[in-house]
Order: C-alpha cells, then sequence, then structure tokens
C-alpha cells in the first residue's frame, strides 16, 4: 500500500511540476473601448541623425530637375522582411536614386540648394519643406522622400530575434513583434521593454500588450533603432536554472524505480 501511494504521490508531483501557470495571451482586451484618435500624432517618427533618405525629384519637364535628381545617385539592395505568416524567404528589394546620409547636426547636402535642416521633421513635413525649397527653381515640382534604412531590433522570448529592416520607415510595435514571429508562449506580455535614443538620450517604457491603451504611447509607433525586449516569464527563467540533463536523469530513475516495483512483485510472490 506504501508503494502504491509513494508512486500515485510521484506521478501526481510530475504532473504539477509540468503545468505551468496559465499565460494572458490576449492583446488588447478592451479595445473596442477605448478611443485611438489620440494616436495619431505619434504615428510619424521624426528624423533622426544617421538616416538615409532617398529623395527623388520630378515635374512636367523633367530636364528642369535633372540638376536636383544627378547628386549622390547610387543603387542599393535592402532587404524587405515577409510575415511570419508566410514561408517565403526575406526578398531583395532594389532601392536606386539619389540617397543622402542625415549627418550629426540633422542637415543633408541637397543639389542647388545647399544644406537642408531635418531637425523635428518627420517624412512627410520635411518633403514638404523640401517641396516649398525647390519651387523657388521649378514650377509645380513633385518630391518623393523614402527613409531606407529605418531599422529596430526586437530580442528576448520572440520566435525570431534579431534586427529588422523597415524600407517604407513606419513600423509599430505590433508590426515589430509580428516581423519576429510573435512572443513565444514564455514571453511576458504585460511588461514588454521599449528602448530609444533620441539625440543621444536614452528614455524606456514598459508597455502590457494585454491592454489597448499602449496604442496612444508614443512608444507604439516606433522610431529609428528602437530596441524591443520581451521578458521570460518565471517558468522560463526557472527551466534556465534546471540541469539540461534533468530529463535524461528523471527518465533513468523511472526506469530504475519501474524495476524495483517489478523485483519486489517477484519476490513476494
Amino acid at each position: 500500500m506504501n508503494w502504491k501511494n509513494c508512486i500515485w504521490g510521484g506521478a501526481l508531483s510530475v504532473l504539477l511540476f509540468s503545468c505551468g501557470t496559465r499565460q494572458e495571451i490576449n492583446y488588447m482586451k478592451d479595445i473596442e473601448n477605448l478611443a485611438l484618435d489620440n494616436s495619431v500624432k505619434n504615428s510619424r517618427s521624426t528624423l533622426q541623425p544617421g538616416d538615409q533618405l532617398l529623395i527623388t525629384v520630378s515635374a512636367k519637364d523633367m530636364d528642369v530637375v535633372k540638376p536636383f535628381n544627378q547628386t549622390y545617385s547610387s543603387a542599393t539592395t535592402i532587404t524587405q522582411y515577409s510575415t511570419p505568416s508566410s514561408n517565403n524567404l526575406p526578398q531583395q528589394v532594389p532601392v536606386s536614386g539619389p540617397t543622402y546620409n542625415v549627418d550629426t547636426d540633422g542637415d543633408i547636402v541637397f543639389p542647388q540648394i545647399g544644406k537642408v535642416n531635418t531637425k523635428n521633421e518627420n517624412i512627410e513635413t520635411f518633403r514638404l519643406k523640401l517641396t516649398d525649397l525647390i519651387r523657388e527653381y521649378v514650377k509645380d515640382p513633385v518630391v518623393d522622400v523614402k527613409l531606407i534604412n529605418f531599422r529596430v531590433s526586437v530580442l528576448g522570448e520572440v520566435t525570431r530575434p534579431g534586427t529588422y529592416l523597415v524600407p517604407d520607415g513606419n513600423a509599430t510595435l505590433l508590426s515589430a513583434l509580428g516581423l519576429a514571429g510573435d512572443l513565444t508562449s514564455y514571453g511576458v506580455r504585460t511588461n514588454v521593454l521599449v528602448v530609444r535614443n533620441v539625440d543621444g538620450q536614452f528614455t524606456k517604457e514598459r508597455i502590457d500588450l494585454t491592454s489597448a491603451q499602449f496604442i496612444n504611447s508614443p512608444y507604439y509607433y516606433l522610431k529609428q533603432n528602437d530596441i524591443i525586449y520581451v521578458q521570460p516569464n518565471a517558468n522560463r527563467e526557472k527551466a534556465a536554472r534546471v540541469d539540461p540533463n534533468t530529463g535524461l536523469y528523471i527518465s533513468v530513475a523511472s526506469v530504475i524505480a519501474s524495476l524495483a516495483i517489478g523485483i519486489l512483485a517477484l519476490t513476494k510472490n
């Protein structure tokens, strides 16, 4: 009888040990109760030193705008990352045209115009600013500005941690997590850390993905070189401290226990 109690007790202990606590895995449970109007103001990231801009100028008479398109002309290739729902490998997207690097003072040097400052400008406001400057030389110019080196890093408990390039320069916290294949079952969804460097100043914010309130956070729309870290839950940390051979030890112990029970049964007979 004592042996039976030990066996049942051991089985119950294994069952309880193997079952982790139930994790809250739903995102934005209260989204239907939240007004999202305030998030619009944060939807566009301001340009930062180190940004690489592809700028093209066009007009009805393309010969007139040639002087604005001939400097820093280059042909490069960037990587467009596929979404986790796709089985396709990342695609190589060619990008060609005049490119400009934003220097440490926030300036680019544009042909015919000279230095143009990007500080406190996002892609759209800078495009309008540049259009106004070119309009002094060209009638009805059409200016296109793209940020081609927008990167974010996603680390911790995600399926594919790494640094991701977002060619359109428009990324949200959720889209970045999507690029990384979403959180694993061990990721803490109520405490996702976003670290940001703006003009040399580091700031951070902890985000609760289970509440729609984070959409109104200035950290919902990501900025250049943001770092997202997903913390592991207690089960993952506990597993990390366990000897990797623990499973083998348990298997061997189970075999030995079975043999012992069998031998005892034979000796009683």
